[in-house]
């Protein structure tokens, strides 16, 4: 799963790599992003556009918040198959984190990508109301099977896009069968894995 991540960008660096037409805020969160904290995403609704959105779906038959969507299920599960043909998301990052389970201890690690300051995770949207009768937006993060160097402290990890794959997965046009293709395992060759062992600050 991926249950942190974390950005270092400028509003205005958002704007620019994503074209951004439409933009609801002027603010963005700086540092690490929790589950049902609000935090940018990039839609498509009629213009490419800038939300903020809370992370996490909470549908009323779920215990919990659903943080994740599995990319081999997505277009069977009845929570996620909607947003799928239609919602779909980009979640801009500088890296996320995962756990490793070690002697009892659970070491955190820190996972970005050479030479990029950001990058894009696949995300699933939705509107709904809040307990105030708010109109709000959601949005879940899609995981697939881990690469090898993932997978020394996890089986799963975010669907990282390429540049290409953004454009693909937000055109409401693209076909199922392109969708699922672009939801694969990101290639071990970029990633960079560091295990954090003192509270991190945001100078890296």
């Amino acid at each position: 799963m991926c249950g942190r991540y974390y950005l270092k960008i400028s509003i205005d660096k958002l704007l620019e790599k994503y074209g951004i037409i439409d933009n609801d805020s002027d603010n963005i969160p700086v540092g690490e992003i929790f589950p049902s904290q609000h935090a940018p995403i990039i839609l498509n609704e009629q213009n490419i556009c800038l939300k903020m959105a809370k992370w996490g779906f909470a549908p009323s038959y779920a215990k919990r918040l659903i943080i994740n969507a599995r990319a081999e299920t997505i277009d069977k599960k009845k929570t996620f198959k909607g947003p799928f043909y239609n919602k779909r998301c980009l979640i801009p990052v500088s890296g996320f984190f995962e756990w490793q389970d070690k002697d009892g201890k659970k070491i955190k690690h820190r996972i970005y990508l050479k030479e990029q300051e950001f990058f894009s995770l696949a995300g699933l949207y939705e509107h709904s109301l809040d307990s105030s009768g708010n109109r709000i937006t959601e949005f879940v993060i899609i995981t697939t099977e881990a690469n090898d160097i993932i997978k020394k402290i996890h089986d799963r990890m975010p669907v990282i896009l390429s540049k290409d794959n953004e454009q693909i997965w937000l055109n409401n046009d693209t076909d199922i069968k392109h969708l699922k293709d672009v939801l694969r395992t990101y290639p071990e060759e970029g990633i960079i894995l560091e295990p954090v062992t003192a509270r991190l600050g945001f100078d890296f």
